[in-house]
């Protein structure tokens, strides 16, 4: 074997490990949200909520489905009716999606800059095992609550993207759907939930 061959089989080989490594250990998740993080900052991904506060756009808004039941970190269930009369944040993630995880620290400074009696905040988990997004919110310091579905997700809710997120007036109508990640921790962004309220 040559020299040249025998350097490509091991950059190949370190390559490999190292790729196999970050899957198996989960890291890689982490990883990859860190990349993302970087595209998200660029702007291309932001929810248009320009497009979305035009009046002939705010005509054509659907009511929201509130017939959906949830369980908190706690154990609570927890009835979407609750929320009624609020402006809903909406987001389903999951754990071991990386865009969900490159979007979680701006959700994170959206929440603590807009929390209150005014907005809800519906952090809807998608793992099979709730305990993994309840350890992951602890670890990673979040603020807000995390929820699981405690029966079926509505039908306008269903999306084929995660994360996917949707945002409800306070009137009860559906004002916006964005799939895939966003920076929603722009000053943009929360006056579009200000005028919501």
């Amino acid at each position: 074997m040559n020299k040249k061959v025998k350097k490509n089989l091991l950059e190949y080989g370190i390559t490999g490990t190292i790729i196999l490594t970050l899957f198996l250990t989960g890291l890689h998740t982490e990883v990859f949200g860190f990349v993302q993080r970087g595209v998200l900052k660029t702007g291309l991904m932001n929810p248009d909520v320009e497009a979305k506060s035009n009046p002939k756009e705010q005509a054509k808004k659907p009511k929201a489905d509130f017939n959906m039941s949830l369980i908190n970190s706690k154990g609570e269930r927890v009835e979407m009716e609750e929320f009624r009369g609020k402006v809903i944040f909406f987001n389903m993630w999951a754990t071991w999606c990386p865009p969900c995880v490159a979007e979680m620290p701006g959700i994170n400074n959206m929440y603590n800059d807009v929390k209150g009696e005014e907005v809800a905040f519906i952090m809807l988990s998608l793992d099979n095992e709730f305990q993994k997004a309840i350890d992951f919110n602890k670890r990673k310091g979040y603020d807000f609550e995390v929820y699981k579905l405690a029966g079926n997700l509505p039908q306008m809710y269903a999306s084929q993207a995660i994360p996917t997120t949707y945002i409800i007036d306070a009137d009860g109508n559906l004002a916006l759907t964005h799939q895939g990640m966003g920076d929603y921790d722009t000053q943009e962004f929360k006056e579009f939930l200000d005028g919501l309220k």
